[in-house]
């Protein structure tokens, strides 16, 4: 038996230019392991495109490497001593390579159970603990904070949206207009500030004079600009991207050093990185799914489809043109039999 992946072969500009699909022997699960056949994958663009570039600080990339980190499939085998999982339950995994794979064999360690093999408990795993954690673990939210939120229409923005109004927060969604200004008004967003066609510094600064308790950006830039002159006294500023800086070559600006931005109003930046916080992570999965089975929660995916490990590289694009809505995924796999299958609470 073999499977497919995605193999970085090279470093290189793009992450098409350095990747190939390969061919590899499925091998059973050693003793502690278990073998998942993955159904569906999230596509982390941005990230993918560092470490095609070896851009990544905190992860050490050995050539060749496969590729890809999130991905929700059933399990098919399991090992000698593994207790925590059985053929046909449905798990998930965030771990660097274990994405753009048909197969994947490991450690259980490195799976989370999930309750349904559907895409929701995808997003829910993966990009819906970033919203979780960079709102209320980084970003501390409380009920009556102001918090403003960019690309807020994409794959994290808009379950934070609707994280932070589970919260009791006021929200100011950054978005272009059309389909995603619609999106995330109907997700519960107080004002949409459209970027294409309104001064996002220049609202922030007369519509809300207070400024904001929360910020947090995704894409660096003129909106980070904007976000950091508007906080508020104590205003939190959590940085979870930085889109337009994705070239590894920032922009370089002249201005008054981010001090006094900060000093006078005790405004703090903070880094979110999600691959770091990896001990929060199960809390907040039990937050979210108990969120979605309430109804609580909306989970949207992008409206174009891709398929195979072949769609993955448009899928990739697709996320990178700024066109999408919602949560990238790819599908690898049919469904499960009926007898894996478990329904979606109401």
């Amino acid at each position: 038996m073999s499977y497919r992946a995605i193999q970085l072969q090279s470093f290189a500009g793009s992450f098409r230019e350095g990747t190939k699909i390969i061919t590899l022997p499925d091998t059973p699960p050693a003793a502690h392991e278990i073998r998942v056949r993955n159904i569906c994958c999230g596509i982390n663009a941005i990230f993918d495109t560092q470490i095609t570039k070896n851009a990544v600080d905190y992860v050490k990339v050995n050539l060749p490497t496969l590729t890809g980190v999130e991905a929700l499939g059933v399990v098919e085998a399991v090992g000698k001593d593994v207790t925590s999982f059985k053929i046909g339950d449905a798990v998930t995994t965030m771990r660097f390579r274990g994405g753009y794979r048909e197969t994947n064999t490991g450690p259980a360690t490195d799976f989370a159970p999930v309750p349904a093999a559907t895409p929701d408990y995808l997003a829910l795993s993966s990009t819906g603990v970033s919203a979780l954690l960079a709102l209320e673990y980084m970003g501390e939210a409380k009920p009556g904070d102001v918090v403003a939120i960019s690309a807020a229409a994409g794959g994290l923005g808009h379950l934070i949206v609707q994280l932070a109004k589970l919260n009791g927060c006021h929200v100011i969604a950054v978005t272009s207009g059309g389909k995603k200004a619609n999106l995330v008004k109907s997700l519960g967003a107080d004002r949409v500030i459209n970027y294409k066609t309104e001064d996002v510094a220049a609202v922030l600064a007369a519509e809300y004079p207070g400024g904001l308790n929360i910020a947090i950006d995704t894409v660096s830039g003129a909106v980070f600009d904007a976000f950091l002159a508007n906080m508020a006294q104590h205003g939190r500023l959590v940085v979870a991207g930085a889109a337009t800086d994705m070239d590894g070559q920032p922009e370089i600006i002249t201005g008054p050093r981010i001090t006094h931005a900060i000093y006078y109003k005790g405004v703090s930046i903070r880094g979110f990185m999600n691959g770091l916080l990896g001990h929060l992570w199960a809390d907040a999965r039990d937050k979210l799914f108990a969120h979605y089975a309430a109804g609580r929660l909306k989970i949207v995916f992008d409206e174009m489809t891709f398929t195979g490990l072949e769609g993955i590289y448009g899928a990739i694009d697709r996320l990178l043109s700024g066109q999408s809505i919602g949560k990238v995924i790819v599908h690898l796999a049919p469904t499960p039999p009926k007898n894996l299958w478990q329904e979606p609470p109401k």
